[in-house]
Parts: structure tokens; sequence; C-alpha cells
């Protein structure tokens, strides 16, 4: 099963590409798309739209996985996200995508076994399931293999 795992946001939107055959992971793509602060609003949605197109294109995943907005501590920044995952929902239906939603807490619960746990602990189950040292830079597209991990074991 290919799943795709995706972690958005208005500036930066973190996805994966997970390979998984019921037994073992493969991380097939890894990246991130990332919009100019300062551009118009609408510029950055498109630029998503639109790159988000092109990977499901690419990779034609199985299923995507993608956080689910709970709760939003810093206010002015929730509902740029709620936009840019609205697009991102829009092209996985616009592909027929079957999609599955997670809260961060229910990922780190699914990949640590606590629902509270720091950035570090994720990461370091994240290398234990895909057998690595190495990750990417980029926490979201960390976040997005975690997510990806994440459906693998509840689909």
């Amino acid at each position: 099963m290919k799943i795709l795992g995706i972690d958005p946001g208005m500036a930066i939107v973190g996805y994966s590409l997970l390979d998984f055959d019921g037994k073992d992971y493969s991380l097939s793509a890894s990246g991130s798309i990332q919009t100019k602060k300062g551009s118009r609003e609408s510029a950055r949605l498109l630029e998503i739209f639109q790159d988000m197109t092109t990977i499901v294109e690419t990779y034609k995943p199985d299923v995507a996985a993608i956080e689910k907005l709970f709760f939003v501590h810093n206010q002015t920044t929730v509902m740029p996200v709620a936009h840019a995952r609205g697009v991102i929902l829009t092209v996985l239906e616009q592909f027929n995508i079957p999609i599955y939603e997670y809260t961060p807490m229910e990922v780190k619960k699914n990949l640590t076994g606590y629902g509270r746990a720091d950035k570090k602990e994720v990461e370091q189950m994240v290398k234990l399931t895909l057998g690595t040292e190495k990750l990417p830079k980029l926490d979201d597209t960390v976040d997005s293999i975690a997510i990806a991990i994440c459906c693998s074991r509840s689909v």
C-alpha cells in the first residue's frame, strides 16, 4: 500500500510517500511545499493546490493520511492552515483517494504509546520503524512520515 502522509500548513506542507507491504516500510519520497511569505494568500493556496496535484499524479498513492486540526494555540495561524488543509483535501478528493485524518495526539500515541510525546521521541520511533538513522531535515516532513506510519497501523 502506498500511503501519502501530509502535514498541512500555509508556509510549509510536509509530505512523504510510504510503501507498506503489511510488514516492511520503505520511504519512496519525501519533501515539502514551501510558499513565499508575503505573497497573497490566494497565490500561496494555488501553489499548494498545483504542487499537491503534481505529487498525487506522480506518486499515485492508494490512500492519504493528513493531520487533523483539533486545537491551535496560535489563533493567527489557524485560518491559513485550515485553508491550506482544505485545498489539500480538495486535491485528494478530486483524485478519489481515500483520506484518513489523525490529530497530533493520535499520531504520538500510535507511534510512542504516549499522546504527549515530544518531537524527539516521535523522531526516534520513525527512525526505528524505517530502520534508518537519517531523516529529512524539516520537522514538517518528518511529521508527515509519522502520520503515514500511524495510518499504516490503523487502516
